[in-house]
């Protein structure tokens, strides 16, 4: 079975204390869906925003407040273009072989898995590991680390892989559900502003 899941890569900064958030590896990966606990999608939240912590420097966007809260948001709040750490993971449970984002690699570009089927034929996902997916006529080869010869692969039909993104989409739109609602239990002064930049980071449309 092939198992797609968009995955957000986290680490949080040291004593992190604004709100309440989960315990996580290091760099590892957050699979973002509707089943998350509040703490997970504290964690989610808080990793975008630090993410996108430093906001352009310009005229037209206010100065970064003083109060912490406001301060750790103001990137988030500030910046049009959001970059979200991740990508999309695909694991074979048969084999065990797992391809996952490489680095400098962001959510907001999954919609190269589309180029796959409907475009080139091919898409890069990052580097360090290096992974890439070609397609070759019915099929698509989902390689690991094409800076290795003996990299494992993943093949699956090309129709598979469309039903995958499609499922990966609707995940995507229910962790937005999801993080909407928790901001505004949880960052009620900044709920429709953090929600609306959640939706930029994840290139995803509010739920009405």
């Amino acid at each position: 079975m092939i198992v797609l899941q968009p995955v957000l890569e986290v680490c949080a900064p040291a004593d992190f204390g604004l709100w309440p958030i989960a315990e996580t590896e290091p760099y590892g990966f957050l699979p973002l869906s509707g089943a998350l606990t509040p703490a997970e999608v504290g964690t989610a939240v808080m990793r975008i925003a630090d993410y996108n912590g430093v906001p352009p420097e310009a005229d037209e966007h206010p100065s970064r407040p003083a109060d912490p809260l406001g301060a750790f948001l103001h990137g988030l709040l500030a910046t049009d273009d959001l970059l979200t750490p991740g990508g999309l993971r695909v694991t074979d449970t048969v084999t065990g072989v797992t391809v996952l984002p490489g680095c400098c690699n962001g959510l907001e570009e999954r919609g190269d898995g589309l180029e796959v089927l409907d475009g080139d034929g091919w898409a890069s996902f990052g580097h360090d590991p290096s992974p890439l997916a070609e397609r070759a006529g019915d099929k698509v080869s989902l390689t690991v680390d094409a800076e290795r010869v003996d990299s494992p692969v993943i093949d699956l039909p090309a129709d598979e892989l469309r039903r995958l993104l499609a499922g990966a989409e609707r995940e995507l739109a229910d962790f937005l559900n999801l993080a909407t609602t928790w901001a505004a239990r949880s960052l009620p002064d900044h709920a429709a502003p953090v929600a609306a930049a959640i939706a930029r980071a994840l290139a995803c449309s509010l739920p009405r």
